[in-house]
């Protein structure tokens, strides 16, 4: 007999496959660097990045950031702009953004709340580096038929 299998699961296999092979580009030396160079520099944030539980969330939302500009980034190899590819996937981006400020304002001291615009556009501009890393290496590797 042979094993049934949906057009679901081979969808979300091969994208397991595709990003597990994106992934092998990241290292951890380069989200460190990312997340001291993006919040280090800001009196809010600095005594929060060297908690290890917001560094490790600043992390998660670095991969899955960069992932979704990855997953992306074929529509670049077929000439769409980034900005326009972008835009279609505002409503997840927007998501790991507010992921992101939730965050470090719940693990904040209180000092957050009169400085929030800053603290957003920081969270806004970190998301925005992953996103167009992911999406210049995606249609990176599809020039090269890596997918």
């Amino acid at each position: 007999m042979n094993v049934v299998t949906t057009f679901k699961e081979k969808k979300r296999e091969k994208q397991i496959k595709y990003e597990r092979s994106m992934l092998r580009e990241l290292s951890l030396k380069k989200l460190q660097e990312r997340v001291k160079g993006c919040f280090g520099s800001s009196r809010l944030v600095t005594g929060l990045v060297m908690n290890k539980g917001i560094e490790e969330a600043c992390y998660d939302v670095a991969i899955e950031a960069f992932l979704l500009g990855a997953r992306f980034g074929r529509f670049g190899y077929h000439g769409e702009q980034a900005d326009s590819a972008k835009l279609r996937c505002s409503e997840e981006e927007l998501h790991l953004v507010d992921t992101l400020y939730n965050f470090f304002l719940f693990w904040g001291n209180g000092e957050e709340g009169p400085a929030s615009e800053s603290l957003y556009s920081l969270c806004e501009k970190y998301v925005d580096v992953w996103w167009r890393d992911g999406f210049s290496r995606g249609e990176l590797r599809h020039k090269l038929r890596l997918h």
